[in-house]
């Protein structure tokens, strides 16, 4: 068995694909990358039981089968080769040569009849979203999925489908994370996705508003159809927290603030905060004015004021710093809106103007200066 194809080509796929590769798995088939030969075209198919990666590019070759290469030096090996036409021959001892140019390597290959089947699409009818507003939407809320085994449902992100709109939710039991979006689909669905799934998924989106994902919805997984690349994700079962119930309907203070420098002056901040040192931001609004202010016993203390535009009743209120930033970070409006109810209740960062975004952070108790 035998085919050739472009080094680079095929190098980009196999990174792609072997992210859904396990480094230690109970089969041993699943630590291969399944190479399937067809006509003039390569399938490689990345799978570790709840993330699967499928991706097909031409190739030439006059044989038909398949086989399983190990994902790790397969990858290593073939992004070492020179540049250009590479071939890949496999012997009747299941021994594989990747030759180009005057370089080659041989490594063993695996028989493929072991190697588990992806699930396929079973939705007759897609849910189509552009790749660059599936992509904006992962990033923007995948930080406030939860790391912990606690509530496992938390560890994904809620999909919410209907009425023309497509939702997608994360909550830690610190923060929150909701973006909103029109899309062409009247189909009513709620699913949730594993949050590590979804930042790989992410990095195969494009940022293109013309290209769009379809999305295949089945009982225990989903589909994500992007390009050439087919990813399949295992489903989260249980019920999702009522998040809606958390969102605070009325505040005693909003403030406009400009993004970039509220980002700065947290990250000032940061530099004083570590795991010995957890000391929270102190945050105080009063007359068009933001001070923030952390202080730790053994590093030190920072001072920082910011303009604002402010409504309402002054607060002082304080928070984790990292929770504070994160969403920040990943909002990409020049100013954004904070809503504040009281010192103890949670703080709402939403858009200047529509309703694309909303973000609640919890506060924390301060000590007395």
């Amino acid at each position: 068995m035998k085919f050739i194809c472009d080094k680079n080509e095929l190098s980009e796929a196999l990174t792609n694909v072997s992210k859904a590769v396990s480094d230690k798995a109970s089969i041993n088939s699943l630590e291969n990358i399944k190479f399937e030969l067809s006509g003039n075209s390569l399938c490689l198919t990345g799978y570790d039981l709840e993330l699967g990666i499928r991706t097909s590019l031409s190739v030439t070759t006059a044989d038909t089968g398949a086989f399983l290469g190990s994902a790790r030096l397969f990858c290593e090996m073939v992004r070492k080769m020179p540049d250009g036409q590479i071939s890949v021959t496999l012997d009747e001892n299941m021994m594989l040569t990747i030759q180009g140019g005057l370089t080659s390597y041989n490594m063993n290959a695996l028989s493929a009849d072991d190697y588990p089947e992806l699930p396929g699409k079973e939705s007759a009818e897609p849910i189509s979203v552009p790749q660059s507003v599936l992509k904006s939407m992962i990033v923007q809320t995948k930080f406030a999925a939860s790391l912990l085994d606690i509530k496992p449902i938390l560890k994904g992100e809620l999909f919410e489908i209907g009425d023309g709109q497509i939702v997608l939710a994360a909550i830690d039991g610190y923060r929150l994370a909701v973006r909103y979006e029109p899309i062409g689909c009247q189909e009513n669905v709620k699913f949730v996705v594993p949050a590590k799934n979804l930042d790989e998924i992410s990095k195969l989106l494009s940022d293109d508003d013309d290209c769009v994902c379809n999305m295949f919805l089945a009982k225990n997984h989903i589909i994500f159809e992007i390009g050439s690349y087919l990813v399949s994700s295992r489903l989260l079962e249980g019920e999702f927290h009522p998040y809606k119930s958390a969102i605070p309907v009325a505040h005693n203070t909003e403030v406009i603030v400009d993004r970039a420098p509220l980002i700065n002056a947290l990250e000032r901040c940061m530099l004083l905060i570590s795991e010995k040192n957890p000391s929270p931001v102190r945050c105080i609004f009063d007359n068009n004015e933001l001070k923030i202010k952390c202080r730790t016993s053994s590093v030190g203390k920072v001072h920082d004021e910011i303009d604002v535009k402010m409504t309402g009743s002054p607060i002082e209120i304080g928070f984790k710093c990292r929770y504070f930033i994160d969403p920040l970070k990943v909002i990409s409006d020049e100013k954004v809106k904070l809503q504040m109810g009281g010192n103890l209740q949670p703080m709402k960062i939403v858009p200047v103007e529509g309703d694309k975004f909303i973000y609640l952070v919890l506060p924390v108790r301060l000590p007395k200066e």
